[in-house]
């Protein structure tokens, strides 16, 4: 499905989900200092100016199969990284792909032709498909590939192969921004890890940086003073699945 085309049938879908959520509104966890901690805030509107990108490019090699296919209680690792940022609250989710096409309904697949370069070309490539080169909402341009209807003004950026990450995750990344953030980062017992939102205003800078396995951590690196930590530590586990035994290790604590 191309972003336009999917973005339209997303734009019904956002609407409709706005009304069942009491026009978007959300629990967030309230802020203390810079990180953030018990639930109690709101915000509104939190699906319409969020899209999710989801990096799923990689070939697994020390897994033996493309990460993105992999399967854990009954869905792969690709399904459940989509339902995590629809669930958290993305009106429009990009999964960028390499070693394998991945088709899921209702998503926008974008291949990155580099992916054998790391992490870093996979981003940018979500990121291009968003209309990183331009401004926005001021000075958008015209030929944007995602319509002005959908709006987005930030993403929040997920691995494929963080499977027990939880969508409350995601939507204190989103209520961190609308309370003025425009770089959140779920954090785990204090430590960063991911899901990572980053505003439209700093994706060129994003780009600049995006290089080789490492993903947007330059950028982050390069700006601490830009990131607020979003104490994520009660909603999931930012475990990776590299090898067999951590899947393993996955499915045995799901089973438990």
């Amino acid at each position: 499905m191309s972003v336009i085309a999917a973005a339209r049938a997303l734009e019904a879908s956002t609407f409709a989900r706005l009304q069942d959520r009491g026009k978007g509104e959300v629990e967030y966890a309230g802020r203390a200092g810079r990180g953030w901690g018990r639930p109690g805030a709101y915000c509104d509107h939190v699906t319409t100016q969020v899209a999710g990108i989801l990096l799923a490019a990689g070939k697994g090699s020390r897994l033996g199969q493309p990460k993105a296919t992999v399967e854990i209680a009954g869905s792969t690792l690709a399904e459940r990284g989509v339902a995590l940022l629809r669930d958290g609250g993305t009106a429009l989710v990009v999964v960028v792909t390499g070693a394998i096409p991945v088709e899921l309904p209702g998503t926008v697949e974008v291949h990155n032709p580099d992916w054998l370069t790391g992490m870093g070309s996979s981003l940018a490539a979500g990121l291009r498909a968003l209309g990183a080169d331009f401004p926005h909402p001021d000075g958008r341009a015209a030929d944007s590939s995602v319509p002005a209807a959908v709006d987005i003004e930030a993403a929040v950026i997920a691995l494929a192969d963080q499977p027990l990450v939880g969508p409350e995750s995601v939507r204190r990344l989103i209520a961190a921004y609308r309370d003025g953030a425009t770089v959140a980062v779920a954090a785990y017992a204090g430590v960063p890890r991911n899901p990572v939102l980053i505003a439209r205003e700093h994706w060129p800078a994003v780009l600049d940086l995006a290089t080789g396995d490492t993903g947007a951590r330059p950028f982050l690196q390069a700006h601490p003073d830009l990131v607020t930590l979003v104490e994520c530590g009660d909603t999931g586990s930012p475990v990776d699945i590299d090898t067999v035994e951590d899947l393993e290790r996955v499915r045995d604590s799901l089973r438990s």
